[in-house]
């Protein structure tokens, strides 16, 4: 994990195209900064095409491994034909350093809501999800994390009860809310029984447009 890496008051608007300048890609000196919860996401001009989508991953957050096993994955979901965003390949890589910052840029794809009322739209989306997870579970994720009990519930609630996060005043509330919430996750595991781990996106957006696409990063393009 790249502990020592910047924080984020450093992608400055310049820092952020020379970033992109350094991989080759000739910006225009227009951006927009995107939705995005956990990393930074901005569209950036391009003098000679369309608009990219860079993506500056949370320092700390993950592993470079990790990552490239996620831009591997929706790779192979590409070569499926099934329409997401991978991350674009240049000079090589998919995955970018410069002074401490990681990122990767995206090709635009536009699109819009979709109407979840409607049963034509809900079976679509069915049957590409059903698709993605037949994919995911044709290989193994190696440095992703398993969503389990211990390290999405019970791992976090004893760090923020360890270091202090929260006030004395509503700490017991917070305890036994904690323990409603993972025990009603216990008896669903429990009543699902053995279960087959595959692998699957961390940030899924559903997104339908003329091409009907599956957008991930995080962001609608």
């Amino acid at each position: 994990m790249h502990t020592a890496a910047p924080p984020f008051s450093g992608l400055t608007p310049d820092f952020l195209l020379n970033a992109l300048e350094a991989i080759g890609l000739r910006t225009d000196g227009r951006l927009l900064a995107l939705n995005s919860y956990e990393n930074r996401v901005y569209q950036v001009g391009m003098e000679d095409g369309p608009p990219r989508i860079a993506k500056f991953y949370r320092p700390a957050r993950w592993s470079d491994a990790a990552i490239l096993e996620e831009h591997a994955f929706v790779r192979s979901l590409a070569e499926a034909e099934i329409p997401v965003v991978p991350a674009l390949e240049i000079d090589g890589a998919t995955l970018h350093h410069v002074q401490g910052f990681r990122f990767a840029v995206f090709a635009r794809h536009g699109g819009r809501a979709p109407e979840l009322g409607d049963p034509d739209t809900l079976e679509w989306m069915g049957r590409f999800i059903g698709r993605i997870h037949a994919i995911g579970a044709t290989a193994s994720f190696h440095e992703r994390p398993a969503l389990d009990i211990a390290s999405f519930g019970e791992e976090p609630r004893d760090y923020l009860l360890s270091h202090g996060f929260l006030p004395p005043d509503i700490e017991p509330a917070y305890r036994s809310v904690v323990a409603q919430a993972l025990d009603g996750v216990r008896r669903c595991f429990d009543r699902a029984g053995a279960v087959a781990n595959i692998r699957l996106h961390g940030d899924c957006r559903i997104v339908i447009g003329c091409q009907h696409t599956i957008v991930f990063n995080g962001v609608l393009h």
